[in-house]
């Protein structure tokens, strides 16, 4: 889906209320403090790439704030990652404050206060994604909110030349290309944030990241094995496994929670693919649950339905768009 909304033709005296509740349907809500609200004038393509969605936002100066009440009763955490086209943007959250040029980009967290702001007129492009979906691929992604990283160069300007080409190729493309496209955007970003050497150190010393980098890659080659367990990975990786278990405790999820959320996105990932000949109970054996039973109602409380349903909702989006 491709969504365009401008002020232009709303009337000035509407413009702040109008601005507000298209910024609130495009990413989540947020208060907006305006630098001319009397002149403001702003426009935002949106495109939906699956889990992922694409913005183009131009606008007047103005301040966006987070603050704990917009978030308080939401069930799902998102960022945004935004690379400015135009002019320098300020952002701040958790104490710490990043001034992000054109050429580089910035993560923001929902489910933490922020202030984004910029005085002068903007051009950015911005990228939604569940904190979910960064989680499974990358410990503590809220570590690098504090952080500007490269967008024109290596990994980083891969990442943002890629953004810069799907509105031309857009409409081209079927539902289920747009959702392959949205999670190659993702795995890009987290290449993009796994360059920088900064990651590193963020949020830990360099050897407990090194460990966790070891123990991360060491769990997607073994998915499938269903005897994976903590003492299998603390042995293959050379630790102990308290001291596995430590270093878990400071991402906010559990190592068995997080290895469940990996297997779990294999299968979503397996049940999407309308060539795929196995059953559900198949899929789930391939990918290391033991339990068919238990991975439906996992399944379920994870992405909101089961995985026959889940299925079935991919195959119908593709004979439609076949």
């Amino acid at each position: 889906m491709k969504r365009r909304i401008s002020t232009n033709s709303v009337a000035l005296s509407e413009r702040s209320r109008h601005w507000h509740e298209t910024i609130a349907k495009a990413y989540f809500p947020l208060d907006l403090s305006f630098r001319d609200p009397a002149r403001f004038s702003g426009e935002i393509t949106d495109w939906s790439l699956g889990g992922v969605s694409l913005s183009r936002l131009t606008s007047d100066g103005l301040c966006y704030r987070r603050l704990p009440h917009h978030f308080r009763a939401e069930r799902d955490e998102h960022f945004l990652i935004t690379v400015p086209a135009l002019s320098e943007v300020f952002f701040s959250q958790c104490g710490k404050d990043v001034y992000c040029a054109p050429g580089s980009f910035i993560l923001e967290r929902s489910h933490e206060p922020y202030e984004f702001s910029h005085s002068e007129a903007s051009d950015l492009w911005v990228m939604k994604v569940e904190a979910k979906a960064l989680g499974g691929r990358l410990r503590g992604p809220d570590r690098f909110c504090s952080l500007q990283f490269d967008a024109a160069n290596g990994a980083g300007g891969f990442f943002a030349d890629m953004l810069h080409l799907i509105p031309d190729r857009f409409d081209e493309m079927n539902d289920e290309t747009r959702a392959t496209i949205g999670q190659q955007l993702i795995d890009l970003l987290v290449l993009a944030l796994k360059a920088d050497d900064r990651t590193l150190t963020s949020g830990g010393s360099t050897m407990r990241a090194a460990h966790l980098m070891r123990i991360e890659a060491f769990v997607r080659k073994n998915l499938r094995n269903p005897a994976l367990d903590p003492e299998m990975i603390a042995r293959n990786c050379g630790i102990s496994l308290r001291y596995l278990h430590e270093l878990f405790r400071d991402t906010n999820q559990t190592l068995s929670a997080w290895i469940r959320d990996q297997r779990l996105d294999a299968c979503r990932m397996a049940l999407c693919d309308r060539n795929a000949t196995q059953s559900v109970g198949e899929i789930a054996y391939h990918w290391g649950f033991g339990d068919q039973a238990q991975f439906s109602r996992t399944f379920k409380a994870h992405f909101g339905m089961s995985p026959k349903e889940y299925r079935d909702e991919a195959r119908a989006r593709a004979r439609l768009d076949a």
